[in-house]
């Protein structure tokens, strides 16, 4: 058993999110392993690009409310507790409701064979950020 040495907080990077958006790495897992999970603070209105992840993605929502978009225009709205499993390749973005401050922990897996694990696409527009939200309950 071991401790894993804690990496300092780090701003995300521009080209993959619109806003203010920083993370904490919880596990980059080494081989044999190939977990990956980050705790992600959004501030009002930040989101991240459309993107995709080859084995999918998901987040358990820590803190604010979550929106989770799709490339068919559904936005669901996810709170705290709930947790969300978007599948292999299927284009999404994820981000914070414009008037509060949302937290994630955002867990997907390594490849394993060199292929990236996310694929970045262009950023999220307003009007597709701002569609009718849905609950899925």
């Amino acid at each position: 058993m071991e401790f894993i040495k804690q990496q300092p907080s780090s701003k995300a990077p521009v080209d993959w999110f619109t806003g203010d958006v920083w993370w904490d790495v919880i596990v980059a897992g080494q081989e044999p392993s190939r977990m990956r999970a980050n705790l992600v603070r959004f501030s009002p209105g930040a989101r991240t690009n459309w993107h995709s992840h080859a084995l999918g993605q998901t987040l358990h929502v820590v803190a604010g409310i979550a929106l989770i978009g799709t490339r068919d225009g559904t936005v669901f709205e996810a709170h705290p507790g709930e947790t969300v499993a978007c599948p292999p390749n299927e284009e999404h973005w994820h981000g914070a409701a414009p008037d509060r401050f949302m937290e994630h922990i955002a867990m997907w897996e390594g490849t394993g064979d060199g292929t990236p694990e996310t694929t970045w696409a262009e950023p999220v527009a307003d009007q597709q950020y701002n569609g009718s939200r849905t609950r899925n309950h």
